[in-house]
């Protein structure tokens, strides 16, 4: 009997349709399910609908703080998924912004394998700290 694959979901979220596609496009390729969201409220209603082990949100979109308050709505979710902010300009905007202690990771189309690479580490980080603290717990 075959069992299915359990590919980790991502979310994306991008006002710009071509930056999501781009995005969605690589990850899926590189065997994540993906689910998209144009919009701050159009992700956060998938946040509450389904379970992601990962969110990349671009940092400005219909509002200069939309991204950051769709990651701060991922984080007090139950499964708390890994978040990071996406972004295919990313000296334009980093430098525009403050964005702390955020992760980040840039959309470069010449380094896919690298993208993948951060991606998968950044979902690798955050299962490995809920194993820990369920392991703390018990």
């Amino acid at each position: 009997m075959q069992r299915s694959l359990d590919l980790a979901r991502v979310l994306v979220v991008d006002d710009e349709l071509s930056s999501r596609l781009t995005l969605q496009t690589i990850l899926e390729a590189g065997g994540y399910r993906v689910d998209v969201a144009g919009s701050a409220d159009e992700a956060i209603s998938k946040l509450d609908q389904g379970q992601y082990e990962l969110v990349l949100s671009e940092a400005e979109m219909e509002s200069p703080q939309a991204g950051m308050r769709v990651l701060s709505h991922a984080r007090v979710m139950e499964y708390r998924p890994a978040t990071a902010l996406v972004t295919a300009y990313r000296e334009a905007k980093a430098s525009r912004h403050r964005l702390g202690d955020e992760q980040q990771v840039s959309i470069n189309m010449e380094n896919v394998s690298a993208l993948l690479a951060r991606v998968a580490d950044l979902i690798g980080i955050r299962a490995w700290q809920r194993s820990a603290q369920r392991a703390a717990q018990a």
